[in-house]
C-alpha cells in the first residue's frame, strides 16, 4: 500500500477519481494528504468530506518559486508520501522539487511524481489543449498520464486514451469527453506504479506482464473496407 499526496489548485476531479479508486479497492493506495494553493478551491472540499488531511498553502504573489516549491515538498514528507499526483496543479514545478522526489529503489527507478494532461502528448502541450486540439482540426485528441520533468507536460508517456473529435464538438463537450477518460486512466498509473510494474527507460515507459497491444489501426472519419 502506497501513500499518495494529490497536488490541486481547482475542482479536483481528478483527485475525487483517485480517492475513490482508493476507497473502492482498486488502487493499492491511500491518499494521505492534498495540498492546494488556491483557498476556497473545490479540491479542499472533496478532501475534507473524505477525511483526507489538506494543507492550504496559497501561492498568488509569492515571488520565490524555490521556497515555495520546498515547503511544499517538507509538507509532503511530514505525511510521508511515496508518490505525488498532480491534478489540475496549475504551477511548474522547480527541479528542487523533483529531485525531492527523484527514482528511488523502492519505485523501480521510477520519478515519484505523475500528472495528466488533456491531450495526446507531445501534441497541445500547456494551457487549453482542448481548445488547442480543436483550432488544429484533429480527428482525435484525448488524455496523456506522464511522469512529470522539469519541462511543461514533457515527461516520459505512462498510458494515453484516445478521444474523437465528432462534427459540432466545442471545447466543453469535448473536454468532457476527455474527462471521463482521465479519470479511468489516472488510477489505473497510479495502480501500476503501487504494483511496481512500471519500469523506465531512457523516455519509454514499459509496463511489466502486460498483454500485447493490438496492431489494428483506428480511422476518423470511419472508411468501409
Amino acid at each position: 500500500m502506497i501513500r499518495v499526496g494529490v497536488l490541486a489548485s481547482g475542482s479536483g476531479s481528478n483527485l475525487q477519481a483517485i480517492v475513490d479508486a482508493a476507497r473502492d479497492g482498486r488502487i493499492d493506495a491511500t491518499v494521505a494528504v492534498v495540498i492546494c494553493n488556491v483557498p476556497g478551491a473545490r479540491a479542499l472540499e472533496r478532501a475534507r468530506v473524505a477525511g483526507i488531511p489538506t494543507e492550504l498553502l496559497p501561492s498568488k504573489g509569492v515571488p520565490d518559486r524555490d521556497a515555495y516549491d520546498r515547503e511544499v515538498v517538507a509538507r509532503l514528507r511530514a505525511h510521508r508520501v511515496d508518490l505525488v499526483c498532480l491534478a489540475g496543479w496549475m504551477r511548474i514545478v522547480t527541479p528542487a522539487f523533483l529531485e525531492a522526489f527523484a527514482p528511488s529503489p523502492a519505485s523501480h527507478g521510477c520519478p515519484r511524481v505523475m500528472n495528466v494532461h488533456p491531450a495526446l502528448l507531445p501534441s497541445f502541450p500547456g494551457l487549453h489543449a482542448q481548445r488547442q486540439a480543436l483550432d488544429y482540426g484533429v480527428r482525435f485528441t484525448g488524455c496523456t498520464v506522464h511522469f512529470v520533468d522539469s519541462g511543461t507536460d514533457t515527461g516520459p508517456v505512462i498510458v494515453q486514451a484516445a478521444v474523437p473529435v465528432l462534427p459540432g464538438d466545442d471545447e466543453p463537450a469535448l473536454s468532457a469527453r476527455i474527462l471521463v477518460e482521465e479519470h479511468r486512466v489516472y488510477p489505473l498509473a497510479v495502480q501500476w506504479f503501487a504494483e511496481g510494474r512500471l519500469a523506465l527507460d531512457g523516455r519509454r515507459v514499459s509496463l511489466r506482464d502486460a498483454a500485447a497491444p493490438m496492431m489494428d489501426g483506428v480511422l476518423n472519419p470511419s472508411q468501409d473496407r
